[in-house]
């Protein structure tokens, strides 16, 4: 086998990876369960999901972390006006599940909250339940911002897309 036919082999692997746990049925629930929870409160979460992490990446060793943290940045994450954007970032691959917060929720979430969602979310998706493990990790989220950040009323401006990202 060729290394383009390899390489080829490889992404198609990986984009049916993807759809396989996460299809455009769950991707919709989980738009729906994110635009419904930022109606509760004034925070602005996003998900994503990459399949792994490029060869560039994994040779100049990005960890998860930070590949996480350069897709909160990417997708604008960080740009709220009160700097309550979360990111639920997903890496299949390593089976890891990295949570990134603006300084507005760092500020009054202590870190093990952000550690306890991404235990949970890591059970389920271990056990294949992936639309129960993101919805809970969505909701948790949702209850986290609700706590801090609680909605006054007034309008409150959709700031980021809820569809969650498949990179």
């Amino acid at each position: 086998m060729g290394r383009i036919e390899r390489l080829s082999r490889n992404l198609f692997g990986a984009w049916f990876q993807l759809r396989r746990c996460f299809p455009s049925t769950l991707l919709d629930e989980m738009a729906t369960a994110i635009h419904d929870g930022e109606r509760h409160h004034r925070g602005e979460l996003r998900f994503a999901v990459e399949s792994r992490l490029s060869p560039s990446a994994v040779w100049a060793g990005v960890t998860a972390r930070q590949r996480a943290q350069q897709v909160f940045s990417q997708l604008g994450v960080w740009d709220t006006e009160l700097n309550t954007g979360v990111l639920i970032y997903v890496l299949l691959a390593e089976r890891r599940i990295e949570i990134v917060a603006d300084r507005g929720l760092v500020e009054r979430v202590e870190r093990g909250a952000w550690e306890r969602i991404c235990a949970g979310m890591r059970v389920a998706f271990a056990a294949g339940r992936w639309r129960e493990g993101s919805l809970e990790g969505i909701a948790a989220i949702h209850a986290l911002a609700e706590a801090c950040f609680p909605s006054d009323g007034r309008d409150n401006p959709d700031e980021l897309p809820d569809r969650p990202v498949l990179l």
